[in-house]
């Protein structure tokens, strides 16, 4: 067992020069590759990253202004309707009251009309009393006539 210890030992002896060439190359390794390749990977990443945080802050814009766009165009449509609907109440108001004169007219038409008959019916019935009297004065003149004085 001796033996083997001592074997083992050389052996540990032998690598160690392997040992130190190995942290070296590591060393090496992290100094010359790894830490720039993260640098650079760091970097891309932000870049990416922020390329990315610009996007989403861009559609964020758009959205607000395609929301804003939307709000404005509905309240352009309202005000639209609510002239519309103004300029509806107008010539609705107009019509009334275009009947409500015409209505009138012709009640005054109607009114005049009436007085017109009811002044040519006065006049026809004074007219009809004056025949009346003339007819009756006539009928007992003729009555209260001689016979022979008749024609």
């Amino acid at each position: 067992m001796d033996e083997t210890l001592r074997q083992l030992g050389g052996l540990l002896l032998g690598s160690v020069p392997t040992i130190i060439l190995l942290a070296l190359l590591y060393l090496l390794y992290t100094v010359i590759v790894h830490k720039p390749l993260r640098r650079v990977l760091d970097e891309r990443r932000s870049k990416t990253e922020g390329a990315v945080e610009k996007s989403r802050a861009d559609i964020a814009a758009a959205e607000a202004r395609t929301s804003e766009y939307e709000q404005r165009l509905r309240e352009a449509r309202a005000a639209l309707f609510r002239a519309q609907e103004a300029r509806r109440r107008a010539a609705l108001d107009a019509r009334a009251a275009a009947m409500h004169e015409a209505r009138s007219e012709a009640q005054a038409q109607v009114k005049a009309a009436k007085a017109d008959i009811e002044r040519d019916r006065q006049a026809a019935q004074t007219g009809l009393q004056d025949q009346v009297q003339a007819l009756a004065t006539e009928i007992m003149r003729r009555v209260l006539q001689p016979a022979g004085a008749a024609r």
